[in-house]
């Protein structure tokens, strides 16, 4: 399993390919979606920094504190948890999670709105590596797909989710011909 001050630097470089993109991209260009099932690339955006700031860094928070919704070995991690944190990264296919109002993402309002986004996740990670390194590994709270996972799991989650999605956003801008 990869340490967390590597996750952090390959955070950095991933988040500075996003950051790279959105600057050769125009909002309204970020607002187009390929079919009405699909994200548009200012959606994916969203959701990174979303299910970064409002689920996997509040789940290592919860883990280091020990509060109430993190518990002392709540089960173990699901096949496909252990495969992906021994492969260090999702498998490279398409996840797809039907349309709702609490899980797709808004259309941003700026290109402004995304950048801060994102440097935000960043100081937030870099905030968090240190305290997260030296953490105890016994609090975990369980993820729907992967089973428990602990705070460092959890940190080491949002770096494997950013990279994975640049195969979306790879595969948006060749649907948009960008």
């Amino acid at each position: 399993m990869r340490n967390t001050v590597e996750a952090l630097q390959a955070f950095e470089s991933t988040v500075g390919v996003y950051l790279n993109e959105l600057g050769h991209l125009e909002l309204e260009v970020l607002h187009i979606k390929p079919n009405k099932e699909e994200w548009s690339i200012g959606q994916m955006y969203m959701h990174l920094i979303q299910s970064a700031q409002y689920m996997h860094l509040r789940n290592v928070d919860q883990c280091l504190a020990g509060n109430e919704t993190a518990v002392e070995s709540p089960g173990e991690k699901t096949e496909r948890g252990k495969a992906v944190f021994e492969l260090g990264s999702f498998p490279p296919v398409r996840i797809r999670i039907p349309a709702s109002p609490q899980y797709t993402p808004q259309q941003p309002a700026s290109k402004e709105q995304l950048v801060e986004g994102l440097q935000g996740v960043v100081e937030r990670m870099k905030r968090t590596e240190p305290v997260v390194r030296q953490a105890d590994s016994s609090s975990t709270i369980p993820h729907p797909g992967f089973g428990a996972l602990n705070a460092k799991e959890w940190f080491l989650l949002v770096e494997m989710h950013y990279r994975h999605h640049l195969l979306q956003l790879d595969r948006l801008k060749k649907e948009l011909s960008l």
